[in-house]
């Protein structure tokens, strides 16, 4: 009996030590059991951790990227390759998209494709999943015609090699899930008829007998008149959806004009803005209109001055650094133009939902859109505008100078390009945001001896509307689609246009 109970004794301490042994042990399945997809090269990557941004995603998401490190900027862009699916029933057009999926945290969502010059003729619609929920919004339209909003047809950013086609970015708040599809037109509208629904929206038709002001469609068109390259049956080839993390806010806030002690060393962005407030600043404050007026020339970068009595106020400005600008995506240096004649006005078709607060988030979205998705030197926009009246410096180089944006293909020399966030083909905008767009033009505009209120003469650059080299007549703030035929800036913004000349103009004094 006692050697029975040994026996016991015996097995159960030698159980007890296999057990711990085991425990101590670290759980490691085999490599080819764990072997997968990364989230850079997946097609469906799961939520990121909550409070965590994803790692820095920049390479398409069957190309390899490099392992985001502890010192990589926050925010990144996800591309995804779209999938055919079932044509329509009705029509029979061709379809692509992507089921529901979970992905990465991401607040803004596009579309891109291989050739800038093949339009995207047909209907984008998304709907996603707010970010730790399980609530799905509904389908939201993509606005597909972006390819006005570009540099000019003959620009080296035009011909750099990496630009791609793209609808407009659509603001979709924080969101971890996606679902995707792409119609094509059953019957492909014609460029006339076009140019004509634009004409309809409220184009102002140009004078009799004035050179340059028929609204001819010979010319080249930026994109949609050049070669179609058709994927699916007019579908463009290499649809993908681009969903962009714009990262979290800036970890330090200067005071106001000027730069904490915790802040970064200046950047050369900072240094563009020396001769108007300390390098490093996160906003440029306002001034009054005695104050404008005494501004150097040296400010505009040796630009004519304006007659005294006319520089508006300027405003308060947030600069890049503000708004958190990774100013390491963007091409090196600047680009400027000879002077500002005009102001072309905007919208940039994001949507309407979002918060001011928020504001800083979105640009830094439509920042890595352009730069990453779609492939321009930096944003397009030299000014953004928020729904609260906040001004926002856009493309890099100097707020006071002549900086060559990307934003009226065929009419981005000589001329500032103001975008209010938001999309206004039915929605009003703000009175904020109006407001802001006269105090800033009469303040840029004042600083080369442009009237609000008067009319300008500009030269094409070739696009849908005007053919290249033919010289134009139009406002000193203009919408966009006095130069393209486009929606943009929406008909709501656009009717708002004649009241912000009318203030632009009393703030400079006229």
């Amino acid at each position: 009996m006692s050697k029975i109970e040994g026996m016991r004794r015996f097995l159960a301490s030698s159980i007890g030590v296999t057990c711990a042994a085991a425990l101590a042990l670290p759980l490691v399945l085999p490599a080819e059991a764990t072997a997968g997809p990364s989230p850079a090269r997946s097609g469906a990557a799961g939520p990121a951790p909550a409070g965590r941004a994803p790692a820095d995603v920049d390479a398409p998401a069957d190309v390899d990227a490099p392992a985001a490190t502890a010192a990589a900027v926050p925010g990144g862009t996800r591309s995804l390759p779209l999938v055919p699916l079932a044509a329509d029933r009705a029509t029979g057009a061709p379809a692509q998209g992507l089921p529901r999926r979970d992905v990465g945290h991401f607040s803004l969502v596009g579309v891109v494709w291989d050739d800038p010059d093949s339009e995207l003729r047909g209907r984008v619609q998304v709907r996603t999943r707010a970010a730790g929920t399980p609530h799905w919004s509904g389908w939201q339209d993509v606005e597909t015609h972006n390819g006005d909003h570009a540099a000019d047809p003959d620009a080296p950013e035009r011909a750099s090699g990496h630009v791609r086609g793209s609808t407009a970015p659509l603001w979709v708040g924080d969101s971890d899930g996606v679902e995707v599809r792409v119609q094509a037109e059953a019957q492909t509208e014609t460029e006339t008829e076009a140019g004509a629904g634009a004409q309809a929206e409220g184009v102002e038709a140009p004078a009799e007998g004035t050179e340059g002001e028929s609204h001819e469609h010979g010319g080249a068109h930026e994109h949609g008149g050049g070669p179609g390259v058709a994927g699916d049956a007019g579908l463009p080839r290499g649809l993908r959806l681009e969903l962009v993390d714009p990262g979290e806010e800036p970890r330090t806030v200067a005071p106001r004009g000027g730069r904490s002690a915790a802040a970064p060393a200046p950047e050369a962005a900072d240094e563009a803005n020396a001769g108007l407030v300390a390098p490093g600043a996160t906003e440029i404050p306002a001034q009054t209109r005695e104050e404008a007026e005494r501004e150097p020339a040296a400010v505009r970068g040796g630009a004519p001055g304006a007659a005294k009595p006319y520089v508006g106020p300027r405003p308060r400005i947030v600069t890049r650094r503000g708004w958190g600008a990774d100013e390491k995506l963007r091409g090196r240096g600047f680009r400027y133009t000879k002077k500002v004649k005009a102001a072309f006005v905007h919208h940039s078709a994001s949507g309407n939902k979002y918060r001011c607060s928020q504001a800083p988030s979105l640009i830094r979205s439509i920042y890595r859109y352009h730069v990453k998705s779609s492939g321009w030197r930096d944003i397009g926009y030299n000014f953004l505008v928020d729904k609260c009246g906040n001004i926002y410096e856009g493309r890099a180089g100097g707020v006071a100078r002549a900086v060559l944006g990307a934003h009226t293909a065929g009419f981005n020399s000589n001329t500032t390009g103001i975008a209010v966030l938001g999309s206004f083909g039915t929605s009003k905008p703000s009175a904020a945001a109006v407001r802001a767009v006269a105090r800033l033009t009469a303040w840029k505009l004042g600083l080369y001896g442009a009237d609000p209120r008067g009319k300008t003469y500009l030269k094409s650059g070739g696009g849908n509307l005007y053919r290249k080299g033919r010289n134009v007549r139009l406002n000193v703030i203009s919408g966009h689609r006095d130069g393209f035929a486009t929606e943009c800036p929406g008909r709501r913004l656009y009717t708002k246009l004649s009241t912000a000349r009318a203030t632009s103009a009393r703030y400079q004094g006229r």
